[in-house]
């Protein structure tokens, strides 16, 4: 069999109904404006921490949302909480006050 440089991934696909929303209705209920989020990504593109690591805070939050919890639990503390983000934000999201909620969260689950 020839090699050309290539394999065949798996399909990468979300199971919205096995993955726990739990995390997400918290989220919803300490931070209401995270419901406001477009996902226009001019919170990632402001990040000091994207910038030196590969902390994404949009990426974050969709995680969150599809119930992806044991990823966003991976990325969540690379956040320095410097705030950019929010001022840049154009729907208003509070994103310091959804990044603490998501750490008491963790440490609720923990």
């Amino acid at each position: 069999m020839n090699f050309w440089g290539y394999s065949i991934t798996e399909a990468r696909v979300v199971n919205y109904d096995k993955n726990d929303k739990a995390f997400a209705a918290y989220l919803a209920q300490k931070a209401p404006s995270s419901k406001l989020c477009i996902g226009c990504g001019g919170c990632t593109a402001t990040c000091t921490a994207g910038n030196i690591t590969e902390f994404n805070i949009r990426k974050l939050q969709m995680l969150v949302k599809r119930g992806e919890n044991d990823e966003a639990r991976k990325n969540l503390h690379k956040c320095m909480l410097c705030g950019k983000c929010l001022l840049v934000c154009p729907r208003g999201v509070d994103t310091r006050k959804m990044i603490l909620a998501m750490n008491e969260y963790i440490h609720r689950q923990s």
